[in-house]
């Protein structure tokens, strides 16, 4: 990558060798660079990473000699020592989201997404509706592709997700548009405070040409505030100027006037959050200059990412649904609003994040409730005092039949015409290397129900 070559001759120190962090220790020795490559153990990626020229220096308490600059993988909290180490030896420390912005081709715009839920969908969304439009695209970021791995190859816009901690040390990103979807409590413990959560959210909106928000969230208005051009995209009627739903059809009033861009039930994931997914990804689109010809086919194409609302199978009239994606509570509440009576699979890390509201809002629905993972008694509590008349069965086991005894358990509590759904409103660490792991094994489990 031509602009790599910027850290030829430069020593810098790689926090972190996962996805994110080996792809930008690979973009940087392919430009020249002196890498050292920071984790806590050896793997078969710092190995790949050692024949390519990087040196693994483990985890030290302090900042090698001769480091020039930190790049820091976004699984790192701002407060780990080494961070607050090379900080105190007055080194620049910026996230893999910053480096990929530095490295950019400008002129291929960015339209980011972002907020506490929904992010992938839209993102994806959005990728289709580019796509659509006959545009080089592709969507990278939080959404697993490294945005330092595409940066330097040929396309015309990118669809950028970005999490919190990604958007955290990102001091120069200016993307030509940007959206926070919603803003709920969420990775309190990475972030240290709502606040501080909710301050890395808003930087999306620096520099927007539109900024595109929820009129129907008031942080996502609330953080946009100050932005040269604000665009809303709401559920309901919308006002001049922005984006809504008319007599069941997705309708643009800011970039044009009365604009039908696509029937509410002709995009292929249900639930009303994902209308507003759609929304969001339709005003980025159009921003950048789409046609509505074009979002119209992009969102009827658009097929969802795993483990994101997908029904797995149906068993003796009971639907049985994977949302391993909700790893929140704001994230499995929009989950829950999609069906009627539900057998509710939930647990695992709850990350600071408090329950009592969000149990009672969906009280309704829970016909039961099947608890897993750590932190299953903050949320078997909650549900004492908030649905005291729903059965509630926990499972104890942490190892790989697990999943196993969670399902035949929920099966014996629901009837047919009810849905068996896994939105955990929880993170999965604790007993799966990530939600795609806990969604995997939930459909192993329900086959394996099925086939008996």
């Amino acid at each position: 990558m031509r602009r790599a070559a910027a850290y030829r001759g430069h020593t810098v120190l790689v926090a972190g060798a996962a996805v994110a962090g080996a792809a930008v220790a690979r973009v940087l020795l392919a430009g020249g660079a002196q890498v050292l490559v920071a984790d806590q153990r050896e793997s078969e990626r710092t190995a790949e990473l050692e024949a390519l020229g990087a040196r693994f220096v483990g985890m030290p308490s302090s900042v090698p000699r001769g480091v020039d600059m930190v790049v820091v993988s976004p699984g790192w909290r701002p407060t780990h020592p080494l961070l607050a180490a090379a900080a105190a030896a007055g080194l620049e420390v910026i996230g893999e989201v910053e480096f990929a912005w530095r490295l950019r081709d400008p002129a291929v715009p960015w339209l980011a997404v972002t907020g506490t839920n929904g992010k992938t969908t839209t993102v994806l969304m959005l990728e289709s509706i580019l796509r659509a439009a006959g545009l080089r695209t592709v969507a990278a970021g939080n959404v697993g592709l490294p945005l330092a791995e595409v940066v330097g190859k040929q396309y015309d816009v990118l669809a950028v997700e970005l999490g919190s901690p990604q958007l955290h040390a990102t001091p120069s990103l200016r993307p030509l548009a940007g959206t926070v979807l919603n803003l709920a409590p969420d990775h309190i413990d990475w972030h240290g405070s709502f606040a501080a959560y909710a301050a890395a959210k808003g930087r999306v909106y620096a520099g927007n040409v539109a900024a595109v928000v929820n009129a129907d969230d008031e942080w996502s208005v609330r953080l946009a505030a100050g932005s040269e051009r604000i665009v809303g995209f709401t559920l309901s009627e919308p006002p001049p100027g922005g984006l809504g739903v008319v007599d069941g059809v997705l309708v643009d009033r800011a970039f044009g006037t009365d604009v039908a861009l696509v029937a509410a039930a002709d995009i292929p994931v249900p639930g009303s959050h994902n209308v507003a997914n759609a929304l969001a990804a339709a005003a980025l689109a159009r921003a950048y200059g789409v046609t509505p010809a074009a979002v119209s086919a992009g969102l009827r194409d658009f097929r969802p990412a795993p483990h994101r609302n997908a029904l797995v199978s149906t068993v003796d009239g009971v639907a049985y649904v994977d949302d391993s994606k909700a790893t929140n509570p704001h994230a499995a509440a929009a989950s829950l609003s999609a069906y009627g009576r539900v057998v509710w699979i939930a647990g695992g890390l709850l990350k600071g994040v408090a329950v009592d509201d969000f149990v009672a809002s969906v009280s309704g629905r829970l016909a039961a409730v099947v608890l897993l993972g750590a932190d299953r008694h903050l949320l078997a509590e909650a549900l004492a005092r908030h649905a005291p008349d729903v059965p509630v069965t926990e499972v104890t086991r942490t190892d790989n039949g697990a999943m196993d005894e969670v399902v035949a358990r929920a099966a014996g509590l629901a009837s047919p015409g009810q849905t068996v759904l896994l939105a955990p409103a929880a993170a999965s660490w604790d007993m799966f290397g990530d939600y795609s792991e806990r969604g995997r094994a939930f459909a192993t489990a329900v086959a394996k129900l099925a086939d008996r």
